[in-house]
């Protein structure tokens, strides 16, 4: 398969044939939450796809400058013209917020890795440990804000359908934010579809009209512009590509999310089930 050429997602048959081809960069996104009790940076360094660099999630907690974000990829060795394969180890599907900050940031070809680092493992394949020895490339950053939303464009949202990804209780308010400080509930009028109802029961995506759906049967009107939001702007990224996956280009992804809005005293709350 040449360099101009890669799906959106790509299956492990496909990772296994090109890895070690001299374009092809492979990062596991994982990330936990505090409450997990697990350190992303150490299960990688025991066991990942051969190759592979982590990328440290928590470092862009907030959408990064263009400095910040080519300093990060020179450091693992990720460079321009390069092939970018994500994938990740965790109920989070952290590897959409990868793709996300790659696109934002002007990578051209970014793929997920169908199933992740589970599927990977149930099908035997080869996993390595420790550190990889990486050499600095340059990647060039350009940021596109298309794709990023404020909180002032929620607050002034109209005609267009604003999607969280959190899960049902936390959404309705019935179960407290992990963060503390945070009120509970969700941004009047928007939708609650829980980022893991895009995925089938192995773990790889849904596609096509079970993608499509997922969508639709959280009552969301994808004819309709929209927002994406979570906690704090990973599990979005999930929607975000979801949404990609079936051809829309007009979304944003509310970065600051419920961190940023259920922290301020000024925003409208609600709570119950949409």
């Amino acid at each position: 398969m040449g360099c101009s050429v890669m799906d959106d997602i790509v299956t492990t048959d496909w990772l296994a044939a090109e890895l070690g081809k001299s374009d092809l960069r492979v990062i596991d996104a994982t990330m936990f939450l505090p409450k997990d009790g697990r350190d992303a940076r150490a299960e990688f360094e025991a066991e990942h796809i051969p190759g592979t660099v982590f990328l440290d999630l928590a470092e862009f907690a907030d959408f990064p400058s263009e400095a910040k974000f080519a300093s990060r990829m020179q450091t693992l060795g990720l460079g321009d013209g390069s092939r970018f394969v994500v994938y990740d180890n965790t109920p989070l599907h952290s590897a959409a917020r990868a793709w996300w900050l790659l696109k934002s940031f002007g990578a051209h070809y970014v793929a997920l890795l169908d199933g992740g680092m589970p599927k990977w493992k149930a099908e035997g394949r080869a996993i390595e440990g420790g550190r990889p020895e990486v050499r600095h490339r340059h990647f060039t950053a350009q940021a596109d804000p298309s794709g990023l939303a404020r909180m002032a464009d929620v607050k002034g949202a109209t005609g267009l359908e604003i999607v969280d990804a959190r899960s049902a209780g936390r959404f309705s308010g019935e179960e407290s934010e992990p963060r503390p400080g945070l009120a509970s509930g969700h941004i009047p009028g928007s939708k609650n579809l829980p980022q893991g109802q895009l995925f089938n029961g192995d773990g790889t995506w849904m596609q096509g009209d079970a993608l499509r759906n997922a969508f639709e049967g959280a009552g969301v009107d994808l004819g309709k512009p929209m927002i994406t939001t979570c906690g704090s702007g990973v599990t979005a990224a999930v929607l975000s590509f979801g949404a990609h996956l079936l051809g829309k280009r007009d979304v944003r992804l509310y970065d600051g999310s419920w961190a940023e809005w259920g922290a301020d005293a000024s925003t409208p709350k609600a709570v119950g089930v949409a």
